[in-house]
């Protein structure tokens, strides 16, 4: 039997999902996801028995400088003492399609670099940028 219905209007009070575009959304200022974060850990073998646990899963890179995990289509790596960037904190890496015109429209909005754009290995380019309250914010693109 053919389907006769006739679109419905949404329910009163339920969201609804707009079309409209802006100049932000162009595809160059579309950043597909938050999916690396970095942890500094002081001891490299605990902190990777913690993450085995918590994650379920065994580390898909295991080097004495850095492990990391790959599970659900996020990327959670482990730096012994901070790593090269020092780092004393958790470190979360946006995805972007081009770093340096990301990098362009924070600094535009903002933000200051404070690690310019570098590749860091298999044509992967990291970033970071910090906003005015001095939040550290990575940014990744792979080529």
């Amino acid at each position: 039997m053919p389907n006769t219905s006739t679109p419905t209007s949404p329910t009163p009070g339920t969201a609804t999902t707009s079309t409209a575009t802006t100049d932000a959304a162009t595809p160059d200022a579309v950043t597909p996801g938050l999916r690396t974060v970095l942890h500094p850990v002081s001891d490299l073998a605990r902190a990777k028995a913690v993450h085995t646990a918590l994650l379920g899963v065994p580390p898909q890179i295991d080097e004495p400088y850095y492990v990391g995990f790959e599970v659900a289509g996020q990327h959670v790596g482990l730096l012994p003492s901070g790593g090269p960037q020092g780092l004393t904190s958790s470190l979360a890496y946006w995805h972007v399609p081009d770093i340096e015109t990301k990098l362009a429209q924070l600094t535009a909005a903002g933000a200051t670099v404070t690690e310019a754009a570098h590749d860091v290995g298999g044509g992967r380019l990291v970033a970071t940028v910090t906003d005015p309250d001095g939040n550290v914010l990575g940014l990744l693109q792979d080529r």
